[in-house]
């Protein structure tokens, strides 16, 4: 079982779903997924739900702010990278070209969280962890299990995350070109080069989630209401497809031939 005390700085640790229908989205993950759920009351009539699987703390589904929703920002995931200190981070932000969306802020006792985008716009979370280490179990069907950047610049995304994380960004060209962001000589998450048929689609951090069968797992999520983006496909790392949920979030699936512990 893929469970986790703790990780490193600079590897992403937690993910969740700002959602236009949080009740709704639940209904479908935890349809998809498996997931039972824990509805933390963040005051306001507002909850942040865990999803959990196997009693361990997989993700995360709340409301989206409603002045999101009104600059035509669609639902989407948020991946979190765990850091030593948020302030120190965030502080080197704009220095290596980022932009920063929210200052260091505390999460009641759960730990202290920024929001930036690098220089190429990708908006990631910086999470300092205290009582909540982000995910509890990963790579395992049901967990995430991979996150990638998607971007028009990767050298420039690259070079950004080794400057406020002091990780290090190594191009691979065995089993298939890529960019690994690399915590300790580990694949932590990687880097991908927009492809010309992704059109309009912003620079984003895409989430995998870890399934025992990509296609089962595509025709399902249809059944419930998604839509596949990308029809399930064969990799050098396993079957992936690409879908969307029924409020319009991105999300990737993926079988995989080796499994991380």
């Amino acid at each position: 079982m893929g469970l986790r005390t703790g990780y490193k700085q600079g590897t992403p640790s937690w993910v969740d779903l700002a959602t236009s229908d949080q009740d709704a989205a639940k209904g479908f993950y935890g349809s998809l997924f498996g997931w039972s759920w824990d509805d933390n009351d963040m005051g306001d009539g507002t909850f942040y739900s865990m999803g959990q699987l196997k009693g361990k703390n997989a993700a995360a589904v709340y409301t989206q702010r409603a002045d999101e929703a009104e600059q035509g920002i669609p639902p989407h995931w948020t991946t979190y990278i765990t850091v030593d200190n948020a302030d120190e981070v965030t502080g080197k932000v704009a220095g290596a070209g980022g932009q920063v969306f929210a200052e260091p802020f505390d999460v009641f006792e759960s730990g202290r969280m920024a929001v930036a985008a690098d220089p190429t716009g990708g908006v990631v979370g910086l999470w300092q962890p205290k009582q909540h280490i982000g995910a509890e179990i990963v790579n395992e069907p049901g967990a995430f299990a991979w996150n990638e950047l998607i971007t028009d610049d990767v050298p420039k995304a690259g070079a950004f995350f080794e400057s406020i994380l002091g990780v290090n960004v190594h191009n691979q060209t065995d089993p298939f070109p890529y960019t690994l962001l690399m915590v300790d000589d580990q694949p932590a998450g990687g880097f991908m080069a927009k492809q010309p048929e992704m059109g309009q689609m912003p620079n984003v951090w895409v989430v995998y989630f870890s399934v025992d069968d990509a296609d089962s797992t595509a025709a399902k999520a249809e059944s419930l209401g998604g839509k596949v983006m990308v029809p399930p496909m064969d990799t050098p790392v396993g079957r992936m497809a690409g879908l969307v949920d029924p409020q319009g979030a991105m999300f990737s699936v993926i079988k995989l031939n080796q499994v991380t512990p």
